[in-house]
């Protein structure tokens, strides 16, 4: 359902959220979310620039998280990757709807609407919280 960004987003913030407050090499991220260090580089520098993450080079730099992981919402690294797109005109284009929805595409959207009130009151934190032996999208 989900690009492979989100996906390597996702994992990724979890690790930060894992180590806040410790600034992680991005090689080591790639390692232990077993995401490519080239592919992920992109996905970090895309966080960068809507100010999810922060980028330090040099000694004692890396990669950190610009919010606590308890504020940051699953919905945020989702939309900052690759948004969800609404549904708010017909898909078909037929004019006869124009921007009233169709029963089919209107059900979707609420899905869609549904799914977004979820993922945006799921913090980070919330994930690594939950009483799981597997840990959350990563192998922190």
């Amino acid at each position: 359902m989900f690009s492979q960004t989100v996906e390597y987003a996702l994992r990724a913030v979890a690790h930060l959220a894992l180590n806040e407050g410790t600034p992680q090499k991005t090689s080591v991220i790639a390692e232990k979310t077993k995401v490519p260090v080239a592919y992920l580089s992109k996905i970090l520098q895309e966080l960068q620039r809507k100010e999810l993450v922060s980028l330090q080079r040099g000694i004692g730099g890396g990669v950190s998280l610009t919010h606590s992981a308890e504020v940051l919402t699953i919905l945020d690294v989702i939309n900052a990757v690759d948004p969800i797109k609404r549904i708010d005109f017909c898909p078909l284009g037929l004019k006869s709807h124009g921007k009233r929805l169709c029963s089919l595409h209107s059900r979707v959207d609420d899905s869609i609407q549904h799914m977004e009130k979820s993922l945006g009151g799921t913090t980070i934190s919330d994930l690594l919280k939950e009483p799981n032996p597997s840990r959350a999208l990563c192998d922190s």
